[in-house]
């Protein structure tokens, strides 16, 4: 298998389901034209220029998530502001921070409503256009938006990540929101599953040296850790 190959075993053992289940997903996935059926597993048709459907991508890494993100609220602090990036992951962190006593500026719809009844939260709305099928909020009323405010934090999620590369994204719409999120707030806090180590997205959001923090998995690659660390990024890992 290539890396962007998976196998039915390690997806069932992974996700806790019968082999039977992952099967049945895959071919799914495979009359959707995302992913080709091979010999035990699926293999990605997915290139940089294309991105996996949200719903596709809210199925992935759902435990790896969960844990990078109670990891990040861990790392905010009460009365912060911060800026929410838009993504499966920055989801799973609206989520955790939901009881937290914070001023945050989601950037996707599914996020607001995770925080719509938050009861210590102050919830500031972006304006602009709302991206069909991933509910995120693009476009230059939504940098304009960022761009009045100042932040904390920015929390950002990403498509792709290396020390080489850096953070890249598939949308160019979506790259100039988190572009100008990352330009208001005075810490960035990177939230990515190590499978986002496999892949570089169609366009660059920032270079790694711009980012201080990753919260990501144990699968993340020893040379990519060892390369973030010498670049000043301070990399936690979640069991």
């Amino acid at each position: 298998m290539t890396t962007d190959s998976v196998s039915v075993a390690a997806l069932a053992a992974e996700h806790g389901v019968s082999e039977m289940t992952i099967r049945r997903d895959l071919d799914e996935l495979a009359q959707q034209g995302v992913a080709r059926r091979v010999r035990g597993g699926a293999q990605s048709l997915l290139l940089r220029g294309e991105e996996p459907p949200f719903g596709v991508r809210a199925h992935e890494a759902t435990a790896a998530k969960t844990r990078i993100a109670a990891e990040v609220a861990g790392l905010l602090a009460d009365g912060e502001a911060v800026v929410l990036d838009s993504g499966t992951t920055t989801l799973e962190v609206a989520r955790a921070v939901h009881a937290r006593r914070l001023t945050v500026l989601p950037l996707s719809l599914q996020s607001i409503q995770a925080l719509a009844d938050a009861p210590r939260l102050r919830m500031v709305l972006p304006a602009g256009e709302v991206r069909h099928g991933e509910l995120n909020v693009t476009g230059p009323l939504a940098v304009g938006t960022i761009g009045a405010l100042r932040f904390d934090t920015a929390v950002i999620g990403c498509c792709g990540i290396s020390a080489e590369h850096g953070i890249t994204a598939h949308d160019l719409d979506e790259v100039a929101v988190k572009q100008a999120a990352i330009a208001s707030a005075r810490r960035v806090v990177v939230a990515a599953d190590s499978s986002k180590f496999r892949q570089t997205a169609f366009a660059a959001v920032c270079p790694i040296g711009r980012v201080d923090v990753l919260v990501t998995d144990a699968g993340i690659p020893r040379e990519q850790h060892e390369a973030l660390t010498a670049a000043g990024v301070t990399v936690r890992v979640v069991p």
